[in-house]
């Protein structure tokens, strides 16, 4: 069964789904948390480490962790594993950091283009420069530690558990979504049939930021 792993925005009523399966398969899903609409985005055959990844506090920008292992990774100057920052649910990168390994990657955002990083920002990848973001090493932020979103323990047995922009407590389980509204739990979807159908991110998706 697939799973489901929720980021949610600070400043805005959006989130975005990360969807692992099959096994080898991620998927990401925007999602209007006042109408519940969703937004199927990226299909990805690799690997994102969902607890390193994190939502922009307007919603509209995502830091990913990813690993993807290929000859053509390992051979190129991306390497097999990268941090990226891309238009959600999309993962086109609008700035790039191959890491070369999967320690140390991703970050949190502490503004809608300011971030604090578990890397070393001056590694950016020369044909994804950082334009329009202000990327800090956890190291130069004193007294900081970059934390990582944990999939909670509201809700017994759940894959994920946290709540919304309303406070409401939201929660997944075997690839469907749910919310609790007045100690009531009610379904909003239910992902689990889905297929990989990778797409070639739209237009706006790959617009830079400055």
């Amino acid at each position: 069964m697939p799973s489901l792993f929720v980021l949610t925005a600070a400043d805005a009523d959006r989130a975005v789904i990360l969807r692992r399966g099959p096994t080898k398969w991620f998927h990401v899903i925007g999602w209007d948390t006042r109408r519940d609409v969703f937004e199927h985005g990226a299909w990805i055959r690799g690997r994102i480490y969902e607890p390193a990844c994190d939502l922009s506090p307007d919603g509209r920008l995502l830091i990913a962790f990813i690993s993807k292992h290929s000859a053509y990774q390992f051979k190129s100057s991306y390497t097999h594993a990268w941090t990226s920052i891309s238009r959600a649910p999309w993962l086109q990168a609008l700035a790039l950091w191959p890491q070369g390994t999967t320690y140390y990657g991703g970050g949190r955002w502490d503004g809608p283009r300011s971030l604090v990083a578990r890397f070393n920002p001056e590694d950016v990848h020369p044909q994804h420069p950082a334009n329009g973001l202000t990327v800090r090493s956890s190291r130069s932020v004193e007294g900081s530690s970059v934390p990582i979103h944990t999939a909670g323990d509201l809700v017994p047995d759940a894959d994920w558990s946290g709540r919304d922009q309303r406070g409401e407590v939201i929660f997944t389980r075997a690839g469907r979504l749910f919310r609790i509204e007045n100690g009531e739990k009610r379904q909003i979807a239910d992902f689990t049939d889905l297929t990989p159908d990778p797409q070639p991110a739209p237009e706006w998706a790959g617009r830079p930021l400055s």
